[in-house]
């Protein structure tokens, strides 16, 4: 009889999870396109929703950096026992930790909604490529802020631009890629 009760209960949570994942789902997704209309002439739907997403998280990342920053690391080298990170890294690290997964769900279940590669493998791959935004985002604000002297602030928001441009490329054509694309304009 418990048995009976547990296999219940667990059919009716992954079904509330699936019905509530997929209001979400639809909810950001209409709220995208209802914004849509005055770029249609300038990008395909695909780009914009990229674009919106892309612009979410990445708003995200900067405001959780700059908070971060000011906030919690007051601007002062964190030490963790083992390592010490700059302000600057810390904070990165720290805004990190936020967007990794938010931009994989944005990108898989918003985004990149066609693609013909598997879950477990778009994780895989995104983890990769984020790995590598990472080493891209360590060195470029690291070269920006210590050698050019470039203020923090301005060091992150110019490699998140270089950073954007190496990821989107490599979604599209690495992680999340499509076999037979399909356009999305409406």
């Amino acid at each position: 009889m418990q048995d009976i009760f547990l296999a219940n209960l667990h059919r009716k949570l992954n079904y509330l999870s699936g019905h509530y994942s997929s209001m979400v789902r639809n909810g950001i997704t209409t709220l995208i396109d209802f914004f849509y209309p005055p770029f249609k002439k300038l990008m395909p739907l695909h780009t914009f929703r990229y674009a919106a997403c892309g612009g979410a998280n990445v708003s995200l990342d900067i405001s959780l950096f700059i908070f971060s920053l000011y906030f919690i690391f007051h601007k002062q080298n964190f030490d963790i026992g083992f390592i010490v990170f700059k302000p600057h890294i810390a904070a990165f690290l720290f805004s990190f930790i936020f967007t990794f997964p938010i931009g994989f769900l944005l990108s898989k279940y918003i985004v990149w909604i066609d693609s013909s590669v598997k879950g477990r493998v778009q994780l895989f791959r995104y983890f990769v490529i984020v790995m590598m935004n990472l080493l891209f985002n360590y060195f470029l604000i690291t070269f920006f802020v210590e050698y050019l002297h470039v203020y923090p602030t301005i060091a992150k928001l110019l490699t998140t631009v270089i950073v954007i441009i190496f990821s989107y490329l490599s979604q599209k054509h690495y992680t999340f890629k499509v076999k037979h694309p399909k356009v999305l304009n409406k």
